[in-house]
Formats: structure tokens, sequence, C-alpha cells
């Protein structure tokens, strides 16, 4: 059986939570009016296409045209993409940094627009630690499909089953591993440091504590 040696994380809600809402409870002050307007919208579902590659320039006009009389809101979508970040995940960067710290290489996998990533990226300097991280938008390739998993793999120097790969959504975990990547469905930085020592990863009890998310 190979050994795994290496750690690879997706990014939304694993390391950093994510949330449409919170721009827009800055900015619709009626609950009902906002919940509306994140399910009918600005809705994850639209948003996901920038993560496959579709530029704002492009998908922000064309919901202006569908919804008109939202064309205000919809339009600082892009300028304010930043506060849809809610911050760091309980406990995760701790662990992050307990791996480095222990030799651990570690990388990314993200669905993630290439023109948020950017303007993301230099806030976030955690990813310092990392060897390299794939992103969505800019590949043009889009998690759970199987492409994006095989780039990585030859991105990272890995063989199949020596990278752990963490995300939030299940599908994404199953996807991982159809190509190679043993898979942890994440639900909190204390679970996942016990599969971590259990992996031979970090020791028991580690030298960095981590909060329980």
């Amino acid at each position: 059986m190979t050994k795994i040696k290496a750690v690879v994380f997706d990014v939304g809600d694993v390391l950093y939570g994510w949330d449409i809402g919170a721009l827009y409870a800055k900015l619709i002050a009626d609950p009902v009016r906002r919940d509306w307007f994140l399910r009918t919208v600005v809705t994850p579902d639209w948003h996901f296409q920038h993560d496959r590659g579709r530029p704002s320039a492009e998908t922000i006009p064309e919901l202006q045209a569908q919804y008109p009389a939202e064309a205000e809101l919809i339009g600082v979508y892009a300028d304010r993409w930043l506060e849809t970040i809610t911050g760091p995940v309980p406990g995760m960067h701790a662990l992050v940094a307990e791996l480095a710290d222990a030799g651990v290489p570690l990388f990314g996998i993200t669905n993630f627009a290439a023109e948020f990533w950017d303007r993301f990226r230099p806030t976030a300097p955690i990813f310092d630690l990392f060897g390299d991280i794939v992103v969505s938008g800019a590949e043009q390739m889009f998690k759970p499909e199987p492409a994006i998993y095989r780039l990585a793999l030859q991105r990272f120097g890995l063989v199949p089953g020596e990278g752990l790969f963490v995300d939030d959504r299940i599908e994404n975990v199953r996807g991982g591993a159809a190509e190679g990547f043993p898979g942890h469905h994440f639900s909190g930085a204390a679970r996942l440091r016990e599969r971590l020592v259990a992996e031979g990863l970090l020791d028991h009890p580690g030298r960095r504590g981590v909060q329980a998310a």
C-alpha cells in the first residue's frame, strides 16, 4: 500500500470561511429581501461559473440584464468580493503550520475564480507554506471532474495514494479518491488532526494546540 506523505487542501470552508451573505448583509438590511436575493439573484450556482473560468466582466452584465431592478447590488459583487471571505476556519491555520513544521509537503486544489484568487492570495500568507495550488478558474477545470485531480498529481509530483485530499464537499472527496487522492471529508480541525495522527503525519499530542471547529 502506498504511504500518504503529503496533504492537499481545499480552500473555501476548509481553510477560510466563504459566504456570499457576509457581503450582502452589509447592503440589504431587510432579512426577507436579502434571503430572496441570495436564493434567486446572486447565488452560489451563479458564482460557480467564475470558478470554471468565466470572467465577472461577462457574468455581471448578464445577470443585471436578467434582474435590472437589482443591477446596483449585482454590480458591486466583483469589486467587493473579498468581503465574502469570513476569515480562517477555527484551528486550521495552526494545524497547517504544525504540518509544515513537521516537514509534511502541503498543496491545494480549489474551485476558485482566477480573478478573485489573484486578489485573495496576497491577503493569505498561510499559502506561503504550500508547494503549489491548482486553481480551477486558472486551469478551467473544476472539482469533482477527473481532469483537475490528474493535473494536480502531475503538478505536485505525487503518485496515486501519496496525497491526502481534504475537502468539505463529499462529491469532491469522492472525485479525488477515484483519481488517486485518499480523501478526508472535512468537518473540523479536531477530527482532521485525528486523521493526520492516524496516518503518521503528526505526533500525538501535537506541538501546537488545535482548536476544535
